[in-house]
Parts: structure tokens; sequence; C-alpha cells
């Protein structure tokens, strides 16, 4: 039996990495029973790369190529393509590990009150080499739950997409938010709603960090993650006070994330209006001490977490 999964790829611009992350679907234990890409108006090599690499694939494998219209539109119009049972997306500069989908069927098949599984993620650079792990986050943000999962979207918190495989019935009862930015942390808060985030915890995927430089996209993310929750406080279940609260944790959060990747100027501005939302005087004080350590030192201490992976592969 050809199992009941609609694996899509919205692909924009990632020519250095399309290859990899469609031969890591096609060489996925439990083969999918359609592969659909969604070229979104490429000005690189991506297209003729999406050919050759599906020339020969194994399953049913097609390919759209159309003008931009940007990614929540065209995973609106993937999934409306979609008439399996499950549903699962892969950013084109993203790949999975070869147990992925069989692990995600399976968890979903023994959970049918989940909306969708989702798990842990590798953090892979540019060049495909492994730097680092959610698993390795579990004490800070990253301590996923198995069941009902507002409470950690009130946080700001969210599934890595790379990790998430949706049941299409869920699915079918919400959409994509094309005017939001940040793709999938409105959709969470809509399923969540619905039913359970089913947690796996093995590492089945992949996140492409391109560079360490990101400190303007936290800030987008954050005013993204912010803007949602105003716009859906319903379905957090929480008064505007809870979430008034809820939210200065989350920018304090942010703050010492600007702070990790070297933007202590932004990591300063946003803490002078979130401080209060640390967790603990410790916390704080740990935010002020590490204002005074050198950004060699922080590269130093993810090399050594870079080296690390790189022995255990």
């Amino acid at each position: 039996m050809v199992p009941e999964v609609f694996v899509f790829v919205p692909s924009y611009n990632h020519a250095g990495f399309i290859s990899e992350c469609l031969i890591s679907i096609i060489n996925q234990t439990l083969a999918p029973a359609k592969l659909l890409v969604i070229d979104d108006g490429s000005t690189d090599r991506s297209v003729k790369l999406i050919e050759k690499a599906l020339k020969n694939c194994p399953f049913d494998a097609e390919l759209i190529v159309r003008e931009n219209r940007g990614l929540c539109s065209t995973l609106n119009q993937g999934f409306s393509l979609c008439g399996t049972k499950y549903f699962a997306y892969i950013g084109s500069d993203d790949f999975w590990l070869p147990e992925f989908l069989a692990a995600r069927f399976a968890l979903l098949e023994s959970r049918k009150d989940a909306v969708l599984g989702y798990g842990h993620s590798l953090f892979v650079d540019q060049n495909g080499v492994t730097i680092d792990s959610t698993s390795e986050h579990k004490e800070h943000w990253a301590n996923y739950p198995d069941g009902d999962a507002r409470p950690m979207l009130l946080k700001g918190i969210a599934p890595v997409s790379s990790t998430v495989f949706y049941r299409s019935s869920a699915l079918r009862k919400v959409s994509w938010n094309e005017n939001s930015r940040l793709e999938d942390y409105e959709m969470y808060l809509k399923l969540a709603e619905i039913g359970d985030f089913a947690f796996d915890s093995a590492v089945l995927s992949a996140w492409r960090h391109h560079s360490y430089n990101t400190s303007k996209n936290r800030l987008l993310m954050l005013r993204e993650v912010i803007e949602a929750q105003d716009r859906n406080i319903r379905l957090l279940g929480v008064s505007e006070t809870e979430l008034r609260r809820s939210q200065t944790g989350t920018k304090f959060r942010y703050a010492r994330s600007l702070l990790q990747y070297g933007d202590k100027a932004g990591a300063i501005r946003l803490a002078r209006e979130s401080w209060r939302g640390s967790e603990s005087v410790v916390q704080l004080g740990k935010f002020i001490v590490r204002l005074g350590v050198p950004m060699a030192v922080v590269e130093l201490k993810r090399k050594l977490r870079k080296d690390r992976y790189s022995r255990l592969k």
C-alpha cells in the first residue's frame, strides 16, 4: 500500500541547497505518495537543478514554476493540491534524515488526537556541517511539550518547520496567513486549538543556518510573534494582562538571543524594556555578566560545539 503522505517543497533561490533537500526526500525509507515542488520565481539555477533531481525520482513527482507570490501563498497553493491523509513540507534549503517520514507517519498513526508531529532538529551551516541541535537547548527554550502546545506558543516558542508532519484533516480547517512574514507561528496557534502536538525526541531533520548574523531576522520574528499573539489572544486562552506579562518574558528571551549572536547594542535596547521578564534574578545577573564577555570567547565556545558534532558524524 502506498502511504498517504504528500510532500511539498516551496523553492526560492536556493540553488546551493535544493539538490540536497530533494535527495533527502528521495532517500526516505518511507517513500511518499507524491512530491510536489513549486518554484516561487527563483532567479538562480534552482529550476534546472530541480528538474535534474526529479528526473529519476522513483515515485510521483511534479514541478510547478511560476512568478513570485511569497512563501505563505506558496504553502497554501501546495497544500490545496494535497489529497492524502498526511502532509509534510520542507524549505528548499533544509533537509530530512532518512527515517523522517517513516517515524512521523508512525507517530501520527498512533496518536489520533494529534494535529501534527514534531521533534528536535540539527542546525547545519551553509556547507552542510552540523553546528548545533535544538536538543542541546532543552533547558532554555527547546523543552518541547507533548500534548497541549499553547503554553509553549504563549512564550513565543514554536516547532522548527522542518520537523513538522501534519494531519491533513486538521490543516484543512486553517490556512497560512499570507499577510504574515513569519509563516508558521500563527498556523501553530490555530492548530493548537484543534488538537495536540505529538512530540518525538528523535533528531530527524536539519535546519540551515546561513550565517550567525541573524539579529535583524530575530527582531522581525519577535515583531511577527507579538502581532500574531495580539490577533489570536482568544486561541491562547489568557487575559490581556497575562499576555502582556508573557510578551515581556518573550522580549527578554529575544534580548538574550541577540546577545548570544553578538548584537550587544540590540540586546541592551530590548532588555531595557523587558528586563522584568527575566525568569529569575540569577538569569538577569547572567545576562548582565554576559554583556562583558568578548565575542571571541563566544565564538570559541561555538566552534568547540561544532567540532564535537563533527566528531560524532
